[in-house]
């Protein structure tokens, strides 16, 4: 499965500037998602991260993985968030950081579900520019109802 801008933006409540994730490539129900972020120099927070060098910053990096995994977990769930619906980090573990995202980089989103249970999901996720890792976490996502 495949999506493009406009598919997104009907799945993930995010929107500019916060919005991570550009296209998926693909998508395996249940399984795993492989998804694109474009790093353009435009990017708001290039502005005061390192200007003379601007680099893509980590947590950021994280963020993008974070919405793709969101995206995975709703098509699982054959659900689409509304207003009530949230969906929050609940941890991170084993962030390592290998490479320095750029503008004009291409970052590709991989993410696997490692488990399930009830609303709590953790996630293998790696995000690389070309064949070089960026960076790698386990993440463990929660969603929520807001009432």
């Amino acid at each position: 499965m495949k999506m493009d801008i406009h598919q997104i933006l009907k799945r993930l409540p995010h929107r500019y500037p916060i919005l991570l994730v550009d296209r998926v490539l693909e998508l395996e129900v249940g399984k795993r998602i492989r998804a694109l972020k474009n790093v353009s120099v435009n990017e708001h927070f290039f502005e005061g991260h390192f200007p003379q060098r601007p680099v893509m910053p980590g947590v950021l990096m994280l963020e993008a993985l974070a919405q793709a995994a969101a995206l995975l977990s709703f098509e699982t769930l054959d659900i689409k968030p509304d207003d009530k619906t949230v969906y929050y980090f609940a941890g991170i573990d084993g962030a390592r950081f290998k490479r320095p995202v750029e503008p004009g980089d291409q970052l590709i989103l991989d993410v696997e579900v490692s488990r399930m249970k009830a609303s709590i999901w953790k996630f293998n996720a790696k995000a690389l520019v070309g064949e070089e890792l960026a960076v790698e976490a386990e993440l463990m996502l929660a969603m929520r109802r807001l009432d």
